[in-house]
């Protein structure tokens, strides 16, 4: 088992055991494989009788192959839902349904596992501390997105804003409809 396999599939079971309808949903399947892959991550799981996931046989052939972007690592830490959506599916139809359902719908509950080392108090508390520094560190991403696309457009002129490209494909066709206006003037006068 490799270090990668030691740290996914103990958080997704536990993930899945959190809930009963996730292992509800892989029972159908059990003894089919999946493999995960994206970026350095490579992981083929299989599902066991009991709905949770273990690392396949070598020679297990995967029914499914789930293949996520270079940029899946990202999009997880941002918006987990966009990772999903452009991840590729292929193989056994019904399971890869019921797997991508499974994966876009498990949620932590990270208060929780919190609570039952310090407490339901201070996990509260350092849950809403967590997600407010969270929520305020992703506003600061997207201010400062904001600042430099428009220092790139307007201050610096690195770059041709919006208004700058439509101005000028305006002016564009204009010159096109002005030359074949021309043209045909040309032409009558030719003939």
């Amino acid at each position: 088992m490799s270090a990668i396999d030691s740290a996914v599939l103990p958080f997704l079971n536990h993930l899945l055991t959190q809930e009963t309808w996730p292992r509800q949903r892989l029972l159908p399947f059990i003894g089919q494989s999946a493999t995960i892959e994206g970026g350095p991550l490579r992981v083929t799981i299989t599902v066991d009788q009991n709905g949770l996931f273990t690392v396949a046989a070598p020679e297990a052939t995967p029914d499914v192959t789930i293949s996520f972007a270079s940029d899946a690592t990202f999009k997880f830490l941002s918006d987990p839902g966009s990772a999903f959506a452009a991840a590729r599916l292929t193989g056994a139809a019904n399971f890869a349904e019921a797997l991508a359902f499974v994966f876009r719908n498990l949620r932590w509950d990270y208060e929780g596992d919190l609570s039952s080392v310090i407490g339901d108090i201070p996990a509260t508390r350092l849950t809403r501390f967590l997600s407010a520094g969270v929520d305020q560190t992703r506003s600061a991403i997207r201010r400062l997105g904001a600042n430099l696309s428009e220092y790139a457009t307007e201050d610096s002129r690195l770059l041709a804003s919006s208004r700058d490209i439509t101005q000028f494909c305006a002016a564009v066709d204009l010159l096109r409809d002005d030359l074949a206006r021309f043209e045909k003037r040309v032409a009558k006068l030719i003939t």
